[in-house]
């Protein structure tokens, strides 16, 4: 069999599945921008075939939108989207609302606070400020996307939305969330304590020996569009501190909830 027997010819592909198909990839590997996706991942969560996900990516290589590392040869986001994303940021009002709320929390509570907001199925984190303490937990880049639910701020996000719209956002990451060994039943137990906690809480961070605290941020309507994280050393997020900061968090999400445009989902 012959490698692109099972590949489409361009010319009978409409332009515009063409593109939503490249979307779909640059959005998966944005999700492992960490580490970078290798193209069986691709294939595998995305559904599409081998040679039609192989001649997407060596199209947007050679756009480079996306990047491939010599030794790893796993994929990567590329120059010209980084580039492209600068002439939107000035038409991004909560940028410039999250850097008060982020640094006011960076100066009151003394850790690293991140907003994050929801986009379709991910969390993105746009802002980080670190704190005045001296070890600070950078746990998560700004532009880091994850499936919402694998990270406290998915968490918090998912726990303001309606049970039918829980469950549909559930099976639609559910290869994805498998990925960060996150089964859609635990997935659940989590949003239901975030529920009845009023945020979502992790006691065991990304990093060790850290902790994760994170509250919505809904609109007037009260849906869900981002939430405040922080991250910090576990001792300075134990029972005796966390209810201090969540109370200064909460009041910064109220504050981002009134003075910003926040419908980026």
């Amino acid at each position: 069999m012959n490698a692109g027997e099972n590949e489409e010819p361009l010319t009978a592909q409409p332009a515009s599945q063409t593109v939503s198909r490249a979307m779909k990839i640059l959005r998966l590997v944005a999700c492992g921008q960490e580490h970078g996706v290798r193209l069986t991942d691709i294939v595998n969560i995305s559904g599409l075939n081998r040679p039609t996900a192989r001649r997407i990516l060596k199209t947007l290589l050679q756009e480079q939108a996306v990047e491939q590392d010599p030794l790893t040869r796993r994929y990567l986001i590329g120059s010209e989207l980084t580039l492209l994303g600068l002439a939107r940021r000035r038409r991004f009002p909560l940028l410039s609302a999250a850097s008060t709320c982020l640094n006011h929390l960076g100066q009151s509570i003394g850790d690293t606070a991140f907003l994050s907001i929801r986009h379709r199925l991910d969390s993105i984190c746009i802002a980080r400020q670190t704190g005045h303490h001296p070890i600070q937990v950078l746990s998560i880049d700004v532009g880091a996307r994850r499936p919402l639910g694998a990270g406290v701020s998915g968490v918090a996000i998912l726990s303001c939305l309606s049970h039918e719209e829980l469950q549909r956002i559930i099976v639609a990451n559910a290869k994805r969330l498998e990925q960060n060994a996150l089964t859609p039943e635990r997935l659940l137990e989590k949003v239901q304590q975030a529920r009845e906690l009023g945020y979502a809480y992790v006691q065991h961070g990304v990093m060790p020996g850290t902790s994760a605290v994170a509250v919505p941020v809904v609109n007037a309507q009260g849906n869900p569009q981002a939430a405040i994280t922080i991250t910090a050393m576990s001792n300075r997020l134990d029972a005796s501190r966390l209810s201090y900061v969540v109370e200064q968090m909460k009041e910064q999400a109220a504050q981002l909830s009134r003075h910003a445009d926040i419908n980026c989902s």
